[in-house]
């Protein structure tokens, strides 16, 4: 079974940067559908991010990026990245990386957290002003 292994959240200024690692373990990396999602406290889950690895297609963020954000492929880690920049206080959340199984890429642009089947423990992030 997948597992994904989360890491790089901390607390930083508005303004700030912060860069997530997100490192797949019992499985190849490529080839599959990953993603970020937040959820802050009291909030539903939220996508960040969907990549389908390997094809070399852009990755399809959440409304609220507005291209602050970009998540990558990490080869060399097995895994993917997220690079997040100016940050601001409303970004604070648990950021998840999660797997969404066997599917076409065009399921994996439109996946929501409901559609993901595999789920990593997370790392806060905390944005102060």
């Amino acid at each position: 079974q997948v597992r994904l292994l989360e890491s790089g959240g901390g607390s930083v200024q508005a303004g700030g940067s912060l860069r997530l690692s997100c490192v797949v373990r019992e499985h190849t990396a490529s080839g599959v559908c990953l993603g970020w999602f937040r959820q802050a406290p009291g909030k539903e889950r939220e996508k960040v991010a969907t990549l389908y690895t390997g094809l070399g297609r852009p990755p399809v963020y959440g409304r609220f990026v507005k291209g602050r954000f970009i998540m990558s492929e990490d080869y060399a880690k097995n895994g993917v990245a997220l690079q997040m920049n100016n940050l601001q206080t409303e970004d604070t959340a648990m950021y998840y990386c999660a797997a969404l199984g066997p599917a076409t890429a065009g399921e994996c642009m439109a996946a929501g957290s409901a559609h993901m089947r595999a789920w990593g423990q997370g790392t806060q992030v905390t944005v102060s002003s």
